[in-house]
Order: structure tokens, then sequence, then C-alpha cells
């Protein structure tokens, strides 16, 4: 999956397949790469546009979404 680098003390990168509805996030400390799944187009453009994306996937995502370390 294609991952794009943002702007984010806690995520290096984030991907996402619409198709698929997998989201994919890179953090910035582990280098660990993780797969969330069932996550919808809408929620990943209010994810990409929040104010902070550490906190949005704090509160809005981690624990929500069945996951899957890839690396």
């Amino acid at each position: 999956m294609q991952r794009r680098v943002v702007n984010s003390s806690a995520l290096n990168s984030l991907g996402y397949d619409p198709s698929a509805r997998i989201l994919e996030v890179e953090f910035r400390d582990s280098g660990g790469i993780w797969q969330y799944f069932g996550f919808t187009t809408t929620a990943y453009k209010k994810f990409i546009n929040s104010e902070s994306l550490g906190n949005y996937f704090v509160t809005k995502i981690k624990g929500k979404y069945p996951e899957l370390r890839i690396r």
C-alpha cells in the first residue's frame, strides 16, 4: 500500500485503500506499521483533516478497529 508522509509527532506516514477499507499507519518512534480494517472513506477523511493526527488516532481509532501489525 502506498503511504504518504504526514506532519505528526507520533505518526510517520498513512496509507488508505478505500476498496478494501484498510487504513495503514506507520509510527514514528517504533517504526511499526499497523493495518486497521473496516475503515470507511468518511473516517479516513476525518482522520487526515483532524487538528492532531496522534490525538485522533488514540481517541477514535486505537482499540476500535480490528488491527494487524505488519512490521
